[in-house]
């Protein structure tokens, strides 16, 4: 997973794989959803990230599998 931020256009960039993207759909008029060949998310584009995110900060958690 990769995250980028463009701060030339305010835009947050999530990538969670390397999968080819086929089609790209609009949540909102700030958000959009890039799709592979097989419908499953590859990526998240957040236009105007700074109204919608906390930028300043930024953390990770991976949790433990239940036993």
């Amino acid at each position: 997973m990769k995250i980028k931020y463009f701060p030339e256009t305010d835009t947050l960039y999530f990538q969670l794989n390397d999968y080819e993207i086929v089609e790209t759909q609009e949540l909102n008029e700030n958000t959009l959803l890039d799709l592979d060949a097989n419908g499953l998310l590859v990526a998240i584009t957040l236009e105007h990230a700074k109204n919608a995110a906390t930028l300043t900060e930024f953390s990770y958690q991976q949790m433990a599998l239940a036993s």
